[in-house]
């Protein structure tokens, strides 16, 4: 009896569609072709079918009695010693073929891949690398490579081989026009709508390679999940960085989250990582879309959510983890305005971090000098001799090379008299505290005193983006921290990207040619935690009000906030909606605008036809039902009924309050 691999790979073969060129390529370099390439590199797009080439390539190398490493970049660490340690026998074994798929994700060891690890390849090994992104060019351009790498950019599959495909998906023959008329030759495309049942394809659609089209795919797909269960794990996987088992564990708690994660791995825009569940770039943002359309107020508290989770686990989670937890939470946010100001989970600078080692020094105090004088200089050698471990040196993961450092001071009360002699901008922080409300002794400030990048000097960039995450955690679990203050060189432009999180202290102290701004918070005037909510409350909903009130569209949104905040008292404190007009002369406008959004619910009972509305905003929003699908059970009907009327009675209800918003009361 054939072996389950043998069988899946006699499957695998029997569905393979196209990509003639790639996969003969590969066989005459198995069978030893002096001609061909040593390294394949296969680019192109998600859901272009790179993963579904490099298995069917693997089982040509089992068929060839090759020995096989399949790698994923999605589980491949930053040290390149641990690729090597993951890939040894490449080194050693002649003949071995090295699979390394989702490359994107470890694409920092491109230049450490061609320098260092590819040349002392064992006799006869293969190499094949799929990604979304190009190789570099100097590889490509490289007499010494031009013979042993081959680029292939995979395309979509001609007319003929996406009916092949639909025909070995089964689709109905009726049906195959409109599938090639709606998904062209995208194998993501056309799998998804091979997936898609007859009732689907009502409609006569045009494909068209835009996020609108990936869009209505997905709503044809995934309008009807098998639960409520189901729609609230895409819910967690549309706005969470990465879904793990634990993270729906802890948002859904009433869920059985292991059947809703083998649910969504399954899914075939999924993809599978080692942190957790990435739905395909493209598909993450349409599906986030469809759902806030679809279901706007379940949106915002899936948001909440895990927002709640991830300050959570930046108050328990171990350590080393701490800092990606609160990048975690600022994605899921990352549509502020605060956030987009000062974030950018780049890639194009991948680096990781480590503690100061003295053999760094000389390379730090250089860049200091390079960028900052040597009077900055001088200072990076003093904090360095009193406080080695408050600095990380930041290298490029390819190369090794130190690009960058950063230095965050604790810095304990009363103030050290020789720091203040010495540093300008630690004399000004300890200033600003003195004037504003002195630190105590046994209490701390912590000051990030230097973030030297030369290639991206004090602009957002990954570097910023880690040594932030990293000062918030230590902020966060640190006992008898005061105060936060950060430093920029570029006072004026940094004033406005902090804006709305860190207090300019207007402090403008000089080391050497240079002036510095010093930005601050108070952390026992506001706790790190609350300054996070803060924060998450001023982006979740960014309404923009003017002189004469929000846009329509905006105000409805505010309206389905407040709703979505009714019983959390600190939301709704902070909604949108108390910028409208309609609560501008309110006395105590938390409690006044709340009892006008009850009456304006109750209004709606006088028309008998909208009475079932009413009685959905009550029974979903403002009685004590947990979940929209408990207050369907409570009314007695179907979820889809029930939506229906929430839907009718939210259209309703922000009519009227428009109409107040513009007209006033009466």
């Amino acid at each position: 009896m054939a072996s389950v691999r043998d069988r899946l790979s006699d499957a695998r073969g029997q569905a393979f569609i196209g990509r003639e060129e790639e996969v003969d390529g590969f066989a005459r370099a198995l069978a030893g072709d002096p001609r061909s390439p040593f390294a394949f590199y296969l680019v192109g797009p998600g859901g272009i079918g790179k993963s579904t080439l490099l298995r069917r390539l693997a089982d040509r190398a089992r068929a060839a009695g090759r020995s096989l490493l399949e790698l994923d970049g999605r589980f491949v660490s930053r040290d390149p010693a641990d690729f090597e340690r993951a890939a040894a026998p490449f080194l050693d074994v002649p003949g071995t073929v090295l699979l390394v798929d989702s490359f994107e994700h470890c694409q920092w060891l491109e230049g450490w891949l061609w320098q260092r690890f590819l040349p002392r390849a064992a006799d006869d090994a293969l190499v094949v690398l799929a990604g979304r992104l190009a190789p570099q060019p100097q590889w490509t351009a490289d007499p010494a490579w031009a013979g042993l790498l081959d680029v292939r950019e995979l395309r979509p599959f001609s007319e003929d081989q996406a009916r092949a495909l639909l025909t070995t998906a089964r689709v109905l023959p009726e049906l195959r026009e409109r599938v090639l008329r709606f998904a062209g030759g995208n194998p993501l495309a056309l799998s998804l709508a091979a997936a898609a049942r007859a009732s689907d394809w009502s409609r006569e659609d045009v494909w068209a390679p835009s996020a609108d089209v990936l869009r209505t795919l997905l709503s044809g797909l995934i309008g009807e999940v098998p639960t409520a269960a189901h729609r609230r794990a895409l819910e967690v996987a549309a706005q969470a960085y990465s879904t793990s088992e634990e993270l729906l564990a802890s948002v859904l708690p009433d869920e059985d989250a292991h059947a809703l994660f083998g649910w969504l791995r399954g899914l075939p825009f999924m993809e599978s990582t080692h942190r957790g569940l990435h739905p395909h770039d493209a598909a993450r943002e349409t599906l986030a879309a469809d759902l806030r359309w679809r279901a706007p107020n379940g949106f915002v508290a899936m948001r909440q959510r895990l927002a709640e989770e991830y300050l959570r686990q930046l108050r328990e989670a171990p350590e080393e983890r701490v800092w990606t937890v609160t990048d975690e939470l600022f994605h899921v946010f990352r549509e502020g305005e605060i956030v987009a100001r000062t974030r950018t989970w780049s890639r194009e600078d991948e680096v990781h971090d480590r503690p100061l080692r003295p053999d760094d020094l000389d390379v730090v105090l250089r860049m200091a000098e390079e960028t900052e004088g040597p009077a900055s200089a001088e200072l990076v050698r003093y904090w360095a001799r009193r406080q080695p471990q408050a600095f990380s040196v930041y290298r490029l993961v390819g190369t090794g090379r130190v690009v960058a450092f950063t230095a965050r001071l604790a810095l304990p009360a009363p103030a050290d008299p020789e720091d203040l002699a010495t540093d300008p901008v630690v004399a000004a922080a300890w200033a600003y505290t003195e004037a504003t409300a002195p630190v105590s002794p046994g209490e701390h400030i912590g000051v990030s005193r230097f973030t030297v990048y030369p290639e991206r000097y004090q602009v957002p960039s990954r570097v910023i983006d880690l040594s932030s995450s990293r000062a918030q955690a230590e902020s966060a679990r640190a006992r008898g921290r005061a105060y936060g203050f950060a430093v920029w060189r570029d006072a004026e432009a940094w004033a406005a990207r902090v804006r709305g999180s860190l207090t300019d202290t207007g402090a403008r102290p000089r080391v050497g040619d240079h002036t510095y701004g010093v930005f601050g918070v108070d952390w026992r005037h506001v706790p790190v935690e609350t300054w996070l909510r803060h924060f998450i409350a001023a982006t979740a909903v960014p309404v923009r009000a003017g002189p004469s009130g929000v846009s329509r569209s905006g105000f409805d949104q505010a309206v389905r906030e407040a709703l979505g905040h009714w019983r959390d008292p600190r939301a709704f404190a902070a909604c949108a909606l108390l910028r409208a007009r309609l609560a501008a002369d309110l006395a105590d406008p938390v409690e006044e605008l709340r009892t006008l959004l009850r009456e304006a619910v109750e209004d709606l009972a006088r028309d008998p036809r909208s009475a079932r509305a009413k009685e959905a905003l009550t029974a979903g929003f403002l009685s004590g039902a947990p979940t929209q699908e408990a207050a369907a059970r409570r009314m007695g009907l179907p979820y889809g009924t029930y939506r229906r009327h929430v839907r009718q009675g939210l259209d309703l209800l922000c009519e009227a309050l428009w109409h107040r918003e513009l007209h006033g009361p009466g």
